[in-house]
């Protein structure tokens, strides 16, 4: 694959350089070398043929494409309450892009290739069509306000989280280049906290308002973990520059802003077992580690030590550029069930039995 796309890159390259010459050919004036440049009929059927060749060989890629490197369904392995209703608007928004694409393409090359230059043939001119306008216009504007409406609605039912169903609170912190989850304890409820009250003497990395008695009883960890079947509301922050939550199992991504606190919600209906026992995701690990099983030979062979094998995982990723580690900075999201959860977090340190003595 990676040589089939040098070549067309080369190709493309030679063809710009071809196309710039004949630009310059056309500055120059005619009587340097008494070429005539202006193109006659067989120039122009030559073109036309060659624009219907191009939807030909657009047509072809595009069903080649479909079937060598398509993986339908578009959209899988939605692991949230509100994953099947963004996956499904994506869908419909591909397929319509696809059919205007497809109906849109045909009729420019056919119409090059149909009323292409012919000596004796004039143009005929519209200077208004109120009729066509006004289908290409209403067209547009139905289809665009049925997409964005139900986009508005799905975004209204993940962002509208209604904390009377007594949702889990966790804070994910932001900072260069990791992620720190705040669980809010037994009361459910985020102690204060801001950058400035930071000491890192103290263990207090997240500046938490050791005062507040909200925030006594606060877990703070390094891996995320949330009880299948239960809504839960995240509260972020970022310690220095502008990071993304992204989730993208859960559909599920929100910028993290220093100074100010951005949330997003959604309820996890698939434990992190049983994703892993779905038939697409062993094919899925098994691809992956036959690809890495034969670059560990490579390594031995060279005295380095083998890739240990993958296991899939929900991960929190950045999902902005945000530094020279930016790679990097991921956390272990595991969801179980509500049994699971309840014995982990008991295993957890609270805030004020984490904090240094001085």
């Amino acid at each position: 694959m990676t040589a089939l796309l040098s070549i067309l890159v080369l190709v493309f390259i030679l063809v710009a350089i071809w196309q710039m010459v004949k630009i310059f050919d056309l500055t120059q004036s005619d009587s340097v070398d008494g070429n005539n440049q202006v193109a006659n009929d067989k120039d122009n059927k030559l073109n036309g043929y060659l624009m219907i060749g191009f939807l030909a060989f657009i047509y072809i890629i595009t069903i080649w494409s479909f079937v060598e490197l398509g993986d339908l369904p578009l959209m899988s392995n939605s692991a949230s309450e509100h994953g099947p209703g963004v996956d499904s608007l994506m869908i419909i928004s591909m397929i319509v892009i696809f059919i205007v694409q497809t109906i849109t393409q045909f009729l420019l090359h056919y119409f090059a290739f149909k009323y292409r230059g012919e000596k004796g043939k004039k143009a005929l001119f519209y200077a208004d069509n109120n009729k066509l306008e006004a289908i290409w216009t209403i067209i547009p504007v139905i289809v665009l306000a049925v997409l964005i409406i139900q986009g508005l609605f799905t975004w209204t039912t993940i962002m509208n989280v209604n904390e009377d169903n007594d949702p889990l609170i966790i804070e994910l912190y932001a900072q260069q280049f990791s992620w720190k989850a705040r669980y809010g304890g037994e009361d459910n409820t985020l102690g204060k906290a801001n950058v400035r009250l930071i000491d890192i003497d103290r263990a207090n990395t997240l500046g938490v308002d050791e005062a507040d008695p909200n925030a006594q009883d606060d877990i703070i960890t390094a891996e995320l973990h949330l009880p299948v079947g239960r809504p839960v509301l995240f509260k972020m922050r970022s310690q220095d520059v502008l990071h993304s939550a992204y989730m993208p199992h859960f559909r599920a991504q929100m910028n993290c802003v220093p100074g100010m606190i951005t949330q997003f919600g959604f309820t996890p209906t698939v434990t992190t077992a049983d994703m892993r026992d779905t038939p697409e995701m062993k094919d899925k690990v098994s691809n992956i580690n036959d690809i890495r099983i034969q670059k560990s030979k490579e390594l031995v062979a060279k005295g380095e030590e083998a890739l240990e094998p993958y296991t899939f995982d929900y991960l929190l990723l950045c999902n902005k550029i945000c530094g020279k580690s930016h790679y990097n900075m991921q956390m272990k999201i595991i969801v179980e069930t509500q049994e699971e959860y309840d014995a982990w977090i008991k295993t957890q340190k609270v805030f004020k039995n984490s904090l240094v003595n001085n």
